[in-house]
């Protein structure tokens, strides 16, 4: 397709500030979510499939989208999750020599509506002023007007339950049935390369649907519990935080990664918010309070945990910041076994600086076996 026949296309803001581009490949329409952007300069393909941003209207900084083409195996989840792309440069022609397909192909094929050509940097810039607002992406450039009104009734992301829209069905397993620990994980939004992290620490994984009950995941008889990422608003998630409420009554090993970890600050009585624009990408600094060190680190929330609440928590202890806004980024349980994390040790993309925490994980079900001997 050449340049010139690709259609015009809009993005509108709710505050009713528009910018312009021109639809990738053939798809058209409009497509409605909170945009967003992600500073990642690699990765796009995990990115749009992670299920942490089901609902959302994706913008790129990296001026290069779709230049490597995908990779079947790169995918966090088994389709794209994204409600939209917004980028400056699309690449159709993928150059990686392991490309198994282009990135024009795939959101094809996952029916995704995509705007290039947008002066992406004057769009962040203005997010970044103005706040995550929800917005339309569209092909319908001269009915503005009742893309305003349907904009209007697109639901806030505050008090939006939306882990039951990306959750599992039904329960199923991951890794070596003969491997040494049993983990029981709640699936939020779950990324695959958390379960590829356990696997390879030799745990054998049931991954149990958001809802699921404390006697349900017990059945299965596992050595540690897991509380994963995912998308929305944690308030409504009332199971979910009663699950880590009695997880932790009940002092058993457990372990939370971003929207799991905003779970059991909530089950524990501290509050969470909406942020102004939210954590996404791959670079993001964050300091262990317990070992003095750096950690470069792979984010996507657009919530966060009280401060000041967990500070007066006489059980909390704050075990991670955000060096750029000193957000809470990591907590632990002073009394009991469990901590967690609102960034993300698997990556997919980004750094392994904190894939260690996976290793405390284990080292945390070693002791509490060790303790019940």
């Amino acid at each position: 397709m050449k340049y010139q026949e690709h259609k015009k296309a809009l993005i509108l803001l709710k505050d009713g500030t528009i910018f312009y581009g021109k639809a990738v490949g053939d798809k058209q329409g409009t497509a409605f979510g909170e945009v967003c952007f992600n500073t990642g300069t690699t990765g796009y393909q995990e990115i749009f499939t992670d299920p942490s941003y089901y609902g959302q209207l994706m913008v790129t900084t990296n001026a290069h989208i779709g230049n490597y083409g995908v990779k079947e195996g790169d995918e966090e989840s088994e389709t794209v999750k994204i409600a939209g792309l917004i980028c400056k440069n699309f690449s159709y022609t993928a150059s990686r020599a392991g490309a198994t397909d282009s990135l024009e192909n795939f959101l094809a094929a996952n029916n995704l509506l995509a705007i290039s050509d947008v002066d992406t940097r004057a769009l962040v810039s203005y997010i970044r002023d103005h706040g995550a607002m929800n917005a339309a992406i569209s092909t319908e450039v001269d009915k503005i007007d009742e893309l305003k009104k349907q904009l209007a009734e697109t639901p806030n992301m505050v008090g939006l339950e939306l882990a039951s829209k990306v959750s599992t069905k039904e329960p199923y397993f991951f890794g070596d049935e003969n491997a040494t620990y049993k983990i029981a994980a709640l699936d939020l939004g779950i990324k695959k390369n958390i379960l590829r992290n356990l696997a390879k620490r030799d745990c054998y994984i049931k991954v149990f649907p958001y809802n699921a009950t404390f006697k349900e995941m017990e059945a299965f008889g596992p050595d540690g519990y897991f509380l994963s990422n995912g998308p929305g608003d944690p308030e409504p998630l009332e199971s979910a935080i009663n699950l880590a409420k009695e997880l932790i009554e009940r002092n058993l090993p457990l372990f939370g990664i971003c929207l799991g970890h905003q779970i059991i600050a909530l089950s524990q009585g501290v509050s969470t918010f909406k942020m102004y624009n939210g954590h996404r990408g791959i670079n993001h600094p964050v300091m262990n309070h317990l070992t003095g060190k750096g950690e470069i680190t792979s984010q996507n929330h657009g919530f966060a945990i009280n401060r000041e609440e967990t500070e007066k928590h006489a059980d909390l202890e704050i075990t991670h910041s955000h060096l750029n806004d000193n957000e809470v980024m990591g907590i632990r349980h002073n009394k009991k076994n469990c901590f967690s994390v609102q960034y993300h040790p698997e990556a997919g993309p980004g750094p392994n600086d904190a894939t260690y925490l996976f290793d405390q994980f284990i080292e945390n079900i070693k002791q509490q076996k060790l303790e019940t001997v």
